[in-house]
């Protein structure tokens, strides 16, 4: 059969889903070991225990008091504004606030997790608490770009971004970066690929559709099979190549080919892997049904298939009144999916290839806000880690006795990034790309890898 389109028909043909602007003349001569060595990562080889990373963000600033973070001189000095301890924060806050919810020790390590959590608790063994992490900025818009991005700045690369260029991907027919949506999207930049090739950037689930049809919608063309597309993808690369003669190249248009390449190859994998329905009853129970539970399963399923990055973002953490009401309400729906993916992917060999990182841009004081909140707290908040070379079953640094800033093994932002680069194989400090004149990273000038929670 030969195809026979005019200028117009073909262009009109190339409008028809998201797969049909693609390199198919590249992709036919490409061996599977040549499309998923796309990484750029060119410091030292180092230990990498961890092939992927999930991220749980919560958008907001969970309250680690209430959670992780058990502070019983909240209680013995409830309203009061010790003259002796700085509690400023960014508006004006009554007295301390102590938390309503029981702390218990949980598992061989004893870890402290409050009633809020009783599915975390019963992972305790295989999570490392960071009670001493701080940043620099109590605002949210900037606060989401510094843990996203490393950097207040909404225009750089997002942490998946640079995890996707070191290190490529580990199935051509998959993303190498997915970010997905649950309980309440947020983070605008958790899936920026900024300077990077665009081809980098993260690409949208939604999660919470019912059907894989519409969790990517239009990813299949509706009026051409594969085979016509196959002829129209490679009289597009004829016009590509027609173009870069022409005028140079053009780093933007190549990895929007790149990505649409990317698009046109999950047409054969992709909605197998996000079908949830193919899992058996017991995991969908042990996960639940809300948004963020489909979101948490659908990270383990793309991970098991190959996916570098997935992030996950679930809003409405910012509690400035009400926060003991609200958290009841919001945290079994986290706490249940949250210990699941934990428990799934242990039972599948992947949390020790896998890590888990659970957190906000920042955390909540321990003064009151309204009666009833806490307002923002950059100095002192908590962040999980679990599975891919850290260590479970540890509590690492501490707040003061309030709960208000780090004050033992302080944890920056920075720091962090540079972990999890570390746990990834990757030299922080040598995962660089050039860009106005000069050489950037994920941790700008600074971070320092924690050594403390490291298997």
């Amino acid at each position: 059969m030969t195809l026979k389109l005019s200028r117009r028909e073909m262009i009109e043909a190339l409008c028809g889903g998201a797969g049909l602007v693609g390199l198919s003349s590249i992709l036919a001569s490409q061996t599977l070991e040549a499309a998923v060595a796309t990484g750029r990562y060119a410091g030292p080889a180092l230990p990498a225990p961890a092939k992927h990373v999930i991220m749980l963000f919560m958008q907001g600033g969970p309250s680690q008091l209430d959670m992780f973070d058990n502070k019983p001189a909240l209680k013995k000095y409830e309203g009061q504004r010790p003259s002796a301890v700085d509690l400023r924060t960014e508006r004006s806050t009554g007295g301390l606030l102590s938390s309503p919810f029981e702390f218990k020790k949980h598992g061989q390590s004893g870890m402290e997790i409050s009633n809020l959590l009783p599915q975390l608790s019963t992972v305790a063994d295989d999570l490392c608490v960071v009670r001493s992490m701080y940043t620099f900025n109590p605002t949210h818009t900037p606060g989401v770009n510094l843990f996203n991005c490393g950097t207040i700045l909404a225009t750089r690369p997002s942490t998946g971004a640079w995890v996707a260029y070191g290190l490529g991907t580990e199935n051509e027919n998959l993303p190498s970066f997915v970010v997905l949506g649950g309980g309440g999207v947020g983070g605008g930049t958790s899936s920026h690929s900024g300077f990077l090739p665009s081809e980098f950037q993260g690409i949208s689930f939604n999660s919470s559709a019912e059907s894989p049809e519409n969790v990517i919608p239009n990813l299949r063309n509706q009026w051409l099979d594969e085979r016509t597309q196959r002829s129209a993808l490679d009289a597009m690369q004829t016009l590509n190549q027609g173009y870069s003669k022409g005028f140079g190249p053009d780093t933007f248009l190549d990895g929007r080919i790149k990505s649409m390449e990317t698009a046109f190859r999950m047409q054969s994998e992709a909605y197998d892997i996000i079908d949830l329905r193919k899992e058996s009853q017991a995991t969908l129970d042990e996960y639940g049904t809300t948004p963020f539970a489909k979101a948490c399963l659908m990270s383990r399923r793309l991970v098991e298939a190959g996916v570098r990055y997935v992030h996950i973002n679930y809003g409405g953490w910012d509690d400035h009144i009400d926060l003991n009401n609200k958290l009841i309400k919001r945290c079994p729906d986290m706490d249940q999916a949250a210990a699941a993916l934990i428990r799934d992917l242990k039972r599948r060999g992947l949390l020790d290839e896998t890590l888990v990182v659970w957190g906000g841009e920042f955390g909540r004081t321990p003064v009151s806000e309204s009666g009833t909140g806490r307002d923002h707290n950059p100095f002192g908040f908590t962040v999980l880690m679990a599975g891919g070379g850290i260590r479970g079953g540890v509590t690492y640094g501490s707040t003061d006795e309030f709960g208000f800033k780090a004050v033992e093994n302080r944890v920056s932002i920075h720091d962090l990034h540079a972990t999890m680069l570390n746990r990834l194989g990757m030299d922080h400090t040598k995962l660089t790309y050039h860009y106005a004149g000069r050489d950037f990273r994920l941790t700008d000038v600074s971070g320092e890898v924690v050594k403390g929670i490291l298997v």
